[in-house]
């Protein structure tokens, strides 16, 4: 059997505090950054850039799962069960 390193199932400090700080940015600034992202590479890939572009065109992803674990944050917060 694995030891439970965490019994009581709860965040530690760290978390907590991004946790705490993630929480106060609204949903649609990752919204708006992944959007923008994809507009910026469409630019920089009609502008001749193609490694430019390709580089910012993988940042919408990690926006958007920013955004899932910012709406995650605000839904359920950190320790809901207490």
């Amino acid at each position: 059997m694995l030891e439970t390193v965490n019994p009581e199932k709860r965040e530690g400090p760290v978390a907590r505090a991004i946790e705490d700080q993630t929480a106060k940015i609204p949903s649609d600034v990752f919204l708006w950054a992944a959007a923008s992202a994809i507009g910026i590479a469409l630019a920089l890939k009609i502008m001749g850039r193609s490694k430019d572009a390709l580089f910012v065109g993988q940042w919408p992803a990690p926006f958007l799962l920013l955004g899932i674990y910012n709406k995650l944050v605000k839904l359920q917060g950190h320790d809901s069960q207490s």
